[in-house]
């Protein structure tokens, strides 16, 4: 059997999506599509709008056969690190290719640039390390240094998310020796963090979110069933957790907050103030961001913050120990029968026993997330969901 692995969040499920799901079977003649999806919290240093096994069900439910969950630690982490942990899992799982959304390149041109910045490493990090200290961000100076070392037109945009995250997949795949191949999938209609709707039947996860959240229609924009599930989910976001995050702001001293993952610069000092003043976190995001911290970067200091990873915590954890499987098809279930011996990591299906600091991680980050909605549905007591075949 052969299978295509995609990295996602569904954060929600959107005919995006979807196409990028179909494209990704169709382009790799695969057999199974596996999903390494992010948990409760995503890339952005945002609580995911509803909750990880919803976002399973919306993928089973639209093509997907396979989901596995991408760890906290890797999947609120910088552009690098959460490709690593996402290729380590798919690369672990025998995906015999991944594909990503991308705003231009083919994949070839994907390697090339990776070979490219292989070679420039020194050159190339000592540029992003000289911007990043005149207090541009890290993603601009990336870009600003690559730009400064390719010659134009050669090698892909870095200018652009999706392109961005694409290089790092392949980075991941050639540091790991994976026999993956890279396929890519241009990237429709709707841009990476577009607010609103521009285009009859794709938009972007962003927009959609914002449409939910303002009560706008979107069922031109989702699949039947995602439509479904978003009625019945309770919609999370960061301003459910604020006041638990400024208690947590008040209660210890600025020193003491630099013990958390990424809190670094004298920003714990201003972290404080806001907290003291801001009543809702609107203020306080508005009072903290600057030029040099950038809105994601700022919210993935936040979270290790409300979860209480600490930086030495973090850096221990630096590569997936184990398979979370979430959720699979009847397809799925035939694929990992055939993989069973050769997969590279565990699976896990049920928590109870797997002892793995990892692990123990994603289950306090779902307690957390379950404050805001006050589920009863646990790490402990959910074990994957079994998609029945179509009738």
């Amino acid at each position: 059997m052969e299978a295509v692995g995609i990295t996602v969040e569904y954060n929600p499920f959107h005919n995006g999506h979807l196409y990028h799901a179909q494209q990704a079977r169709q382009r790799a003649n695969a057999d199974v599509v596996v999903a390494v999806m992010s948990g409760n919290f995503v890339q952005r240093g945002e609580p995911a709008l509803i909750d990880k096994w919803a976002r399973t069900q919306m993928a089973l439910d639209n093509g997907v056969d396979i989901v596995i969950e991408l760890p906290y630690v890797f999947s609120t982490a910088y552009a690098p690190n959460f490709a690593k942990g996402a290729i380590t899992l798919l690369d672990a799982m025998c995906c015999n290719a991944f594909a990503f959304g991308n705003e231009s390149g083919e994949a070839a041109d994907f390697y090339a640039t990776v070979d490219l910045l292989t070679r420039e490493q020194q050159r190339y990090d000592e540029l992003i390390q000289q911007a990043v200290k005149t207090g541009m961000s890290y993603p601009r100076a990336m870009a600003n240094a690559f730009t400064t070392i390719a010659p134009t037109n050669q090698y892909i945009d870095l200018t652009q998310p999706n392109n961005i995250l694409g290089f790092h997949y392949v980075n991941s795949a050639v540091a790991l020796a994976s026999t993956m191949q890279a396929i890519t999938i241009p990237r429709k209609a709707a841009n990476y963090h577009d607010d609103h709707f521009s285009h009859n039947s794709i938009a972007s996860a962003t927009a959609i979110r914002q449409a939910l959240l303002t009560t706008t229609s979107i069922t031109n924009f989702v699949p039947p069933t995602t439509a479904k599930l978003l009625t019945t989910k309770q919609h999370v976001t960061w301003a459910d957790f604020y006041p638990l995050l400024r208690h947590t702001l008040l209660q210890w001293s600025p020193d003491f907050i630099t013990k958390f993952a990424d809190v670094n610069e004298g920003i714990e000092y201003a972290l404080v103030k806001a907290a003291k003043h801001a009543t809702n976190y609107e203020q306080f995001l508005n009072q903290i961001k600057s030029k040099r911290y950038t809105t994601a970067r700022l919210q993935r200091m936040l979270t290790h913050i409300l979860l209480g990873v600490t930086q030495q915590e973090r850096d221990a954890l630096t590569s997936p120990s184990y398979i979370r499987l979430l959720g699979m098809t009847s397809e799925g279930q035939h694929y990992m029968r055939y993989t069973k011996k050769l997969r590279k990591l565990p699976v896990v299906s049920r928590v109870g026993g797997h002892h793995d600091a990892l692990l123990a991680l994603d289950c306090k980050a779902t307690a957390i997330y379950n404050l805001a909605t006050g589920a009863t549905q646990t790490d402990f007591n959910t074990p994957p969901i079994i998609k029945a075949p179509s009738t």
